[in-house]
C-alpha cells in the first residue's frame, strides 16, 4: 500500500533528493520506493515508469531554473540583463550539479509539460537578448549561442573541467564580454564563411 501523502510531486521530490545526494544515475524506481518506504509497484500509482519519472524531474528542474532566471532578469535590460542571466544560470548549475545534469537538453516532443517548460526557458533567453534589437533568425542564432555558452561553461565547471590556475570567475567575465561584444555587432549572413 502506498504511503499516505505519496503523489507524483512527492515521488519527484524523493527522486530529487537522491539526485542531490548521488547524482541522476542513482535514480531508479527501487531507490525511490525505498526512500518512500513502499514497495516498487506502489510507485506505479503515481508514475508509469522510470522514463516518466525522469521527464517529471526534468520539468521540475527546468521550472526551478526558469524561476531563478526570471528573478535575476527582473527590471534589467541590455548588457545588465545578459550578465544577470549568465550569472543566474551558472549559479544554479554549480549549486545543483546533479539536478542540472538531470535536466533534458534535447528538444522535447510538442504539447507536453517538458515542451512547456523548455519553451519558458527559451522565452527567458529571448527576453535577456531583447535589448539587442535582433530580428528573425538572428534571435534564434543568438539564443542558441547564449544557451551554448552558459550550458557549456556550467557543464565544464561542474565536471571539474577547468584545471588551469586562472580564476574561473575571470574567465566567465571574459565570456560575458565576448558575448556582449558579439551581440553589439552580430555577423551578417553575407559575412559568414562557414
Amino acid at each position: 500500500m502506498a504511503r499516505a501523502g505519496l503523489s507524483p510531486d512527492a515521488v519527484v521530490d524523493l527522486a530529487l533528493a537522491i539526485i542531490d545526494e548521488d547524482g541522476p544515475a542513482a535514480v531508479t524506481l527501487a531507490a525511490v520506493a525505498g526512500r518512500a518506504g513502499v514497495a516498487t509497484p506502489s510507485l506505479y500509482k503515481h508514475v508509469r515508469n522510470l522514463a516518466e519519472l525522469n521527464d517529471l524531474v526534468s520539468v521540475r528542474v527546468m521550472n526551478e531554473l526558469a524561476d531563478r532566471l526570471r528573478e535575476a532578469l527582473l527590471g534589467r535590460s541590455g548588457d545588465e540583463a545578459l550578465r544577470a542571466f549568465m550569472h543566474a544560470y551558472r549559479d544554479y548549475a554549480v549549486a545543483n550539479p546533479g539536478r542540472y545534469a538531470a535536466m533534458s537538453q534535447a528538444a522535447p516532443p510538442e504539447g507536453g509539460a517538458q515542451a512547456k517548460a523548455a519553451d519558458a526557458l527559451v522565452g527567458i533567453v529571448v527576453g535577456a537578448l531583447r535589448g539587442y534589437g535582433l530580428k528573425g533568425a538572428d534571435v534564434i542564432h543568438a539564443t542558441r549561442c547564449l544557451r551554448a555558452a552558459a550550458h557549456g561553461f556550467a557543464v565544464l565547471e561542474t565536471a571539474g573541467g577547468f584545471g588551469l590556475p586562472a580564476d574561473t570567475d575571470d574567465t566567465y567575465a571574459l565570456l560575458h564580454h565576448m558575448i556582449i561584444t558579439g551581440l553589439a555587432k552580430p555577423a551578417r549572413s553575407q559575412d559568414r564563411t562557414f
